[in-house]
């Protein structure tokens, strides 16, 4: 199955110029959700999680069942003031600001396998403080997951773990 043909592209989305690739057709198909879930399931297993960390929002969606299927725990990285209880953060840049990620305190030991997941990679600035945030508390990212890279904005490159990615889109 060709899981571009479950993903639709909206030119001019948030904003003109932007062409948002929308998930939402895939995960409506049940045929496609379960090969995405499996394929990624295979893709990851490979690296030996003791947990999935999803990235907010639609990382969440990609991250849960995956960790479901893998038989593994799921944390979550969230912006600022959304987790309860005690966090740790990480600020970093973007290209026109910054932002940050944070985790509950009491969501990783020290030394457990963690592969961060999202729905896209773009430029890879919110991946690779995810990352970042993981490494620093002491977990061992051994890699990330997307199931859409778009592969012309390098964020691969910025990563500095192996990337899997169900599909890539050139332009």
């Amino acid at each position: 199955m060709d899981l571009k043909d479950h993903i639709r592209a909206i030119p001019d989305f948030p904003k003109p110029g932007i062409l948002f690739y929308d998930i939402s057709t895939l995960l409506r198909h049940a045929d496609a959700w379960q090969v995405a879930m499996g394929r990624m399931a295979r893709a990851v297993r490979p690296h030996h999680p003791d947990l999935v960390a999803g990235i907010e929002s639609r990382g969440f969606l990609m991250a849960a069942p995956l960790a479901l299927k893998l038989g593994c725990g799921f944390v979550m990285l969230r912006k600022p003031g959304k987790l309860p209880g005690g966090t740790i953060g990480l600020d970093y840049a973007l290209e026109y600001g910054s932002d940050r990620i944070e985790i509950q305190a009491d969501a990783v030991q020290k030394g457990q396998r963690v592969v961060v997941v999202d729905d896209l990679l773009a430029t890879g600035g919110t991946m690779a403080a995810a990352i970042r945030l993981l490494q620093n508390i002491g977990a061992e990212v051994p890699a990330a997951a997307t199931l859409i890279e778009l592969s012309f904005l390098r964020g691969r490159e910025r990563i500095g773990v192996p990337v899997e990615s169900l599909v890539s889109y050139d332009t």
